[in-house]
């Protein structure tokens, strides 16, 4: 009898609080070639059987927060290159890069070039038709094709049509191609004889007739498109029009252009080449409608025209007060779907929003910020400000897919309208669960790259999405993943939510080796949130993996600084892979290079820095540096003693600056005749030190003694007496370096880490901290830091009054008795 042995593995998730979920996975083989071999072969990994599998979760302590990863703060045009392929998809263009990528369709249909030889064999009158044998030898195949397809698609996934708002005026008729145009379907026997006409008269018929055959046969029923094109009589007619192509007229040219559109011609195809130079020569004996519906069949044949476009931006641009309002509508589209914008159009076409604005309609509007999006035109605070405007008062008419289109401009603006964010608030919800997979994700990274916290938003997502989660791309998921964690936000059913997520990140395991920013912009949204799947941050973190993120178009070193050192911090028994400590050190001195040219020096940090100083009793008391470079945020590090005595514990850099400070020597009368005479070294450091003490020094004793208005701030604080006592000058003689101290020989007492937050550290107009901050916090308590945070809503105000208030304010914080009782 056959044995069959199964060998599973369950992947593991760290959440420093042990607590259980199931969730399903993949099976995987238990040797390591198997493993490498599914690697490698993703999509046969794919269709091995899933089971029940109950995902451990390390728990990592309490907090939250938020920040962009680089992959998504850097870059808006970056999502744009996959938008490229998805003009069609509903709501499914993405977001977030600078420079948008072409992408090239590859087809595999061969051109006429390739095709068979002619047959001289013709098939008889009463026989059945050539045309139609082909395409029955074909349709079985095709229709099982479809079958299988359509049992894939999603039914609440349905593609969306970037076109629609053509149909709200008539004038868009001759500025596009209507493929849902009503017309006459010849039947197979009349294009049988076409063909015919066309293999006996080889080549020599007339511009007119032939762009007669065109257009005949461009009404064959839709099912025989590919078998014509295919067709080797009919690439005989498209030869004989290549060959006279510069005697067409122009409307005959743009016939023959939308019935390839009808047919479905490959976009690489001889004749479309033709065509395109053809239209490039012309194009200033065309007229605006005629540019434009030419674009459009280029854009409907998926075809990338670089050249035409350039040339019809710069007619555009000629004429530009003659432009009406659905020929600039129409432009703008063309911009969009041709990822690229005109700079010099950039002013005109604000100006023409501003024009039309109140007589757009609101599917107009949304055609016009995809438009916008697509092509990644910078837009004015003004102008988006007023299409906001309008938007928010016509919320509730207006279509999802335009209405996601707008999110889209408003999160590439980055523009924080309130109104508009509380309609949303008030009319999406509701809409949610009929919205496909690409829309809810793009309201939601709307939502977390503004800042932007509405809980009704965001407990709609959570419960529409796990039924919907197998239909998320790995860019999805990361998304959701990261718009969640950037937020703070666990739902109510938070289980649910991110075990199918972490599912779907597992099933996109494949994905990952080409688009490496997704995984680490999904694990570092579950950092956020406490969660660590060990399997995917094993796999993120192996050296091979590094090595892709290199060949990223994104900056990923810092995202996977943050995550590795998250994981070493809340994840004590994580077992799995590392990154290497000399790719640690390159990016913590990149970081800290960073911090002293844009942290530190910030008024607000400066300020409170200075302040502390003063009140503490020295720089040898405070450090302005990050505790956690891994989070890009500065802390101002303070020591107190168990009695509440602030502790000297920064001397490096208090000695380094003392040593700075005694370099400048004041050339007096006497010194120079010292210099002169020669008079012995061992009478000169004294005396210049009691007779040269420059500017520099005297404001360092001033900052080591606090003045008497710190003191009379701080009356009634006997800390602050003692601290000044340890570092005033004993009269009659230089000010002396206190005695050495290390870390060891420090009284056991309390680490602070003073947090100086700005808005940026929280959710839109609320207190609610971000996920990377959050996250922050959570780690430096459990390295055992006390945080202390001087928050934006009461430091910065007090920038602008007294010294003593602020330094009241301080004291306050610092030496708050339950800060020490809290550490004891």
């Amino acid at each position: 009898m056959a044995t069959v042995l199964i060998c599973r593995r369950f992947p593991r998730l760290s959440r420093v609080t042990a607590f259980s979920t199931t969730a399903k996975c993949k099976a995987e083989s238990g040797s390591g070639k198997s493993k490498q071999k599914k690697e490698e072969n993703p999509e046969t990994a794919n269709t091995r059987t899933e089971s029940a599998a109950t995902i451990q979760l390390l728990n990592p302590l309490d907090y939250r927060v938020l920040y962009n990863p680089s992959a998504y703060a850097k870059s808006r045009a970056a999502s744009q290159q996959h938008a490229a392929r998805n003009s069609g998809h509903a709501l499914g263009d993405t977001s977030t890069s600078p420079g948008a990528v072409q992408v090239q369709h590859t087809f595999g249909t061969a051109s006429s070039q390739a095709l068979p030889p002619l047959r001289n064999a013709l098939p008889k009158p009463k026989s059945k038709p050539l045309l139609e044998q082909t395409i029955s030898a074909r349709l079985s195949a095709a229709q099982t094709k479809e079958e299988a397809e359509d049992e894939k698609t999603e039914t609440h996934d349905s593609k969306e049509d970037p076109r629609v708002f053509q149909k709200g005026r008539p004038e868009y008729r001759s500025l596009s191609y209507d493929k849902f145009e009503p017309i006459e379907t010849l039947s197979l026997e009349e294009g049988d004889s076409i063909l015919h006409s066309v293999a006996v008269c080889k080549g020599s018929q007339s511009p007119g007739t032939i762009t007669g055959h065109f257009r005949k046969l461009s009404r064959l029923p839709a099912e025989q498109h590919a078998a014509l094109v295919s067709e080797p009589r009919f690439n005989a007619l498209c030869r004989c029009a290549v060959k006279n192509m510069g005697s067409f007229s122009t409307s005959d040219l743009i016939d023959i252009l939308k019935a390839c559109v009808r047919l479905v011609v490959p976009p690489t195809h001889p004749l479309l080449n033709a065509c395109e130079n053809e239209f490039c020569r012309r194009v200033w004996d065309m007229n605006l409608d005629q540019l434009l519906l030419v674009a459009d069949c280029w854009r409907c044949l998926e075809r990338s025209v670089p050249s035409y476009l350039s040339i019809l931006f710069s007619y555009a641009n000629m004429h530009w007060k003659d432009l009406a309002l659905p020929q600039f509508v129409q432009l703008v589209y063309i911009i969009g779907e041709g990822r690229r914008s005109p700079a010099d159009l950039t002013q005109k076409v604000e100006s023409m929003i501003l024009k039309y604005l109140d007589s757009f309609t609101l599917e107009e509007v949304g055609a016009i910020c995809l438009g916008l999006f697509k092509s990644l035109s910078g837009i004015s605070d003004h102008v988006m400000r007023k299409i906001a405007d309008r938007v928010s008062l016509q919320m509730e008419d207006m279509s999802t897919y335009a209405l996601v289109n707008v999110l889209k401009m408003l999160r590439y603006a980055r523009m924080d309208h309130l109104p508009l964010l509380k309609e949303l608030g008030k009319v999406i919800p509701a809409r949610i669960p009929a919205i496909n997979i690409q829309g809810i994700m793009h309201i939601t990274l709307t939502c977390s790259s503004l800042h932007y916290f509405d809980e009704g938003i965001m407990a709609a997502v959570a419960m529409s999405l796990p039924s919907k989660v197998t239909y998320c791309r790995s860019k999805d998921a990361a998304k959701f993943l990261w718009s969640f964690g950037c937020l703070d936000y666990e739902p109510p059913n938070e289980e649910e939510f991110y075990s199918s997520l972490i599912e779907q990140m597992h099933r996109k395991l494949h994905e990952f080796g080409k688009f490496p920013e997704h995984l680490l912009t999904g694990l570092l949204g579950l950092a956020f949130v406490k969660r660590f799947p060990e399997e995917l941050i094993d796999y993120a973190l192996r050296d091979e993996f590094v090595q892709k993120t290199r060949g990223s178009k994104y900056e990923l070193k810092k995202d996977l600084f943050t995550l590795g050192k998250s994981v070493e911090i809340e994840c004590p028994s994580y077992q799995g892979s590392r990154l290497p400590p000399q790719l640690y050190q390159e990016i913590t001195e990149m970081v800290l290079n960073f911090a002293e040219q844009e942290i530190y020096v910030r008024p607000e940090i400066v300020e409170a820095t200075s302040l502390l100083e003063s009140m503490l009793g020295g720089p040898e008391y405070v450090k302005s540096h990050m505790i956690l470079p891994h989070t890009r945020s500065s802390d101002l590090e303070v020591r107190l003693a168990m009695d509440g005595h602030p502790i000297p514990f920064n001397l490096k850099d208090h000695i380094a600056d003392k040593k700075l400070k005694d370099i400048g020597v004041s050339l007096t009368d006497d010194l120079m005749t010292q210099l002169i005479k020669g008079r012995s070294n061992s009478q000169f450091p004294v005396e210049v030190e009691n007779e040269a003490r420059t500017p520099g020094q005297e404001r360092g004793e001033e900052a080591r003694a606090p003045r008497a208005g710190d003191r009379a701030a701080l009356s009634g604080g006997a800390l602050i007496a003692d601290a000044r006592l340890q570092v005033e000058p004993k009269s009659g003689h230089g000010l002396e370096a206190p005695p050495p101290l290390t870390l060891n020989r420090q009284p056991r007492g309390v680490k602070l880490a003073i947090q100086v937050s700005n808005r940026n550290h929280y959710c839109y107009c609320s207190k609610r901290l971000l996920g990377l901050h959050c996250l922050k916090r959570r780690q430096l308590q459990q390295l055992g830091y006390v945080v202390v945070e001087l928050p934006f809503w009461e430091w910065f105000p007090l920038l602008k009054r007294t010294r003593s208030e602020k330094l009241s304010y301080l004291h306050y914080k610092v030496f708050n008795p339950a800060l020490l009782s809290g550490a004891s």
